[in-house]
């Protein structure tokens, strides 16, 4: 039999951490969920435009993402922004502690994905922009499209 190939569904996009952080690196990671988080974010109910990552006592976390409550979860609903355990090698997350100290750098989610049945969360090290950076991300964005506009109109 064919094997079908499976697409990725991704459940959220941190669009702002592009424009507030130049990304330096970026890694997949595991989150650990409960059943009522597993449920709401299947169904995109997940805000990580205010979320970050540190790294506290040798484990990787996750704060500040909103999950939803599930819609029927009744008493067994978590919490919305808890902490969540980020799952990474020992090794990755002694590499992530030592960028993270470094000045001006941050770890930040870009976007919650489902791999394979899992839900995975990918974990950018990132660089704070200056204002006049953003002004200048902001002006080569729209060059662009100017010259997409351009060649589009002239090609018909």
């Amino acid at each position: 039999m064919a094997q079908t190939q499976r697409r990725e569904r991704v459940y959220a996009n941190n669009r702002r951490a592009f424009h507030e952080y130049l990304i330096v690196e970026a890694l997949e990671v595991g989150i650990e969920l409960t059943g009522t988080e597993v449920k709401s974010a299947r169904a995109g109910k997940v805000n990580l435009r205010e979320a970050y990552a540190r790294v506290e006592r040798g484990e990787l976390w996750l704060h500040n993402a909103h999950i939803s409550q599930y819609d029927a979860g009744n008493r067994y609903n978590h919490e919305p922004t808890r902490p969540r355990r980020l799952l990474a090698h020992t090794r990755e997350i002694g590499r992530l502690a030592g960028q993270q100290t470094q000045s001006g750098q941050t770890l930040v989610p870009l976007r919650m994905y489902d791999k394979k049945g899992k839900i995975k969360l990918e974990l950018a090290v990132a660089k704070g922009k200056r204002s006049f950076d953003k002004r200048a991300a902001l002006a080569e964005r729209d060059a662009r499209r100017e010259i997409e506009r351009a060649t589009k109109v002239n090609l018909f």
